[in-house]
């Protein structure tokens, strides 16, 4: 496990070790620490630049996610495939698998992909590229949702003298590149707000003029324990933010701190939200989630949601109950793992409860209420997903719960691919891999002629490449799906999967490979 993750060295940070792969296994320092070392690694690093060593690099300009490795993890289970099939032949075709999905307690939230983008909120890599993938998420038909203190960071953003926005023109942008493109009311956007957001108003603002199809409380982050960290480059805007209640630092407007900004010693500040949290007391917090969610319906909401992050599994537990108990539609559970910004990047190695592990959880304790007859929130599972397998593992795992997965740093990563070959094709400054397939953009995207077709030529490269990748999700998950003989989307069982070790089976309930079948089976060879 720890040959994948070596502390004190990182791509995410900008830093190595000066003698390779030759350091200490727990600290990370090299074996000889040289009195002469310019200072290559984190500790040399944070010697120079002290907390924003603390960040994946460089900032506003990337994602980031996990590189421990897990001791079990989506890996350590296989796919079943039979040749048995109750099926008549005609719908026996890999094309014919219905990848559609519904949530929310009536089903009306319709999806042609069981597939969220989680959570994009005020990271500038959000800002750059949202307008696409809204405009994805409505050509595919997805879900996609706006995350959080992008009202706060929006310089445009009017609030009245309590506080709360009347109008905020980025939020505006963002909510009709998905409005715009939605087609025969597939896919939904929703607004999401952490505890600044709750103070400005946004999930109202959001129902009155903007017409949210679904708003999203959030308890705490996925891969972090903490609130999101921006890294803001204008001393006018860090006062701005301040003022606005954010945590800014160093202080802004503290004088020193000023001279140094002005003198480039100090090249930036730092934007922190409050942590939030629920008293300890259980009949208190769900009183008062209960009445968040009354308001919330009150003020027009048809959808509710609730997203929480990797903590300790009695949050889990909370989580579940509390939307149980005031019929919240949708709960998204982000595994520690995965990471779309400004995540400190020991926080995400080291802290919170893995995808693989909190999908156990999430099965048993769904289980619980469901064979008590209580009411379960359907489930979206988050957290370092990206391939098709992933997808089908997931529904496995915790069959019938989960009714869509969330991938947000994938998607980010197709959109902006297809936007950085967008913008080569036009500079005629093309380079591999998609020099190979041409020269333009209905050349170099498989599916350009018929988004085009459907939707129009103003579909940018971004959308084609989020487009595009979402297709190949689900070609390759209906040709699983199809080996497993399962022909939509909530046919999959957790007995579709296998445990390849004894620990994995342990940790899930899934049955072990050596185990699995083994009645079954004799009874075959004994007949």
């Amino acid at each position: 496990m720890g040959s994948l993750f070596i502390p004190n060295r990182s791509a995410a940070t900008k830093t190595r070790t000066r003698t390779g792969d030759q350091v200490l296994p727990q600290s990370g320092m090299c074996v000889i620490c040289l009195d002469g070392c310019p200072g290559y690694c984190e500790i040399g690093t944070s010697a120079m630049r002290g907390p924003e060593t603390i960040y994946p690099q460089p900032f506003g300009e990337m994602t980031a996610g996990a590189q421990k490795d897990y001791p079990v993890d989506f890996s350590h289970f296989n796919i079943t495939g039979t040749i048995a099939s109750h099926h008549q032949k005609e719908y026996e075709l890999f094309t014919n698998v219905n990848l559609e999905a519904r949530m929310g307690r009536d089903g009306g939230l319709k999806l042609r992909l069981p597939l969220i983008c989680t959570g994009l909120g005020s990271t500038q890599i959000a800002y750059k590229h949202f307008e696409n993938i809204g405009n994805g998420a409505a050509i595919c038909g997805t879900g996609v949702v706006l995350g959080e203190n992008v009202v706060g960071m929006d310089d445009k953003s009017k609030l009245d003298k309590n506080g709360k926005v009347t109008e905020s023109p980025e939020l505006i942008r963002r909510f009709k590149s998905f409005k715009d493109y939605q087609k025969d009311g597939y896919g939904f956007i929703a607004i999401q707000a952490n505890p600044e957001d709750l103070r400005f108003g946004v999930l109202e603002y959001s129902l009155d003029k903007l017409g949210a199809d679904a708003v999203e409380l959030k308890w705490g982050q996925g891969a972090k324990n903490i609130g999101g960290e921006v890294k803001i480059f204008n001393l006018d805007k860090a006062i701005r933010l301040k003022k606005r209640g954010y945590i800014v630092i160093p202080d802004p407007e503290d004088e020193l701190t000023q001279e140094s900004f002005k003198k480039g010693t100090i090249e930036g500040f730092e934007r922190h939200t409050r942590i939030g949290a629920i008293s300890e007391y259980l009949p208190k917090a769900m009183d008062d989630f209960v009445k968040a969610v009354e308001h919330l319906r009150g003020a027009g909401a048809k959808y509710i949601f609730l997203k929480t992050g990797a903590y300790r599994p009695s949050d889990l537990a909370r989580a579940i109950k509390f939307c149980s108990i005031a019929k919240v539609d949708v709960l998204t559970v982000d595994g520690a793992g995965g990471g779309t910004g400004m995540s400190p990047w020991r926080m995400m190695n080291e802290w919170g409860v893995p995808t693989l592990y909190i999908s156990a959880m999430i099965y048993e304790y769904c289980d619980r209420l469901a064979k008590k007859g209580e009411y379960v929130p359907d489930i979206v599972l988050a957290g370092g997903l990206t391939t098709e397998d992933h997808i089908f593992k997931a529904f496995a795992l915790c069959a019938p719960y989960v009714k869509a997965v969330g991938m947000s740093r994938s998607t980010i990563c197709a959109v902006h691919v297809g936007n950085n070959n967008g913008k080569w094709i036009k500079e005629g400054k093309i380079p591999k891999p998609a020099k190979d397939h041409g020269d333009t953009v209905d050349k170099i995207f498989y599916y350009s002629a018929k988004v085009k077709k459907e939707f129009g030529s103003k579909i940018e490269p971004g959308a084609l490449g989020m487009y595009s990748y979402y297709q190949r999700l689900a070609t390759g998950l209906r040709q699983i799906m199809a080996g497993a003989r399962r022909f939509g989307i909530y046919d999959i069982v957790r007995d579709d999967i296998f445990a390849l070790t004894r620990e994995a089976a342990d940790v899930t309930g899934i049955n072990y490979i050596m185990d699995w079948e083994k009645e079954s089976s004799m009874s075959i060879l004994d007949a």
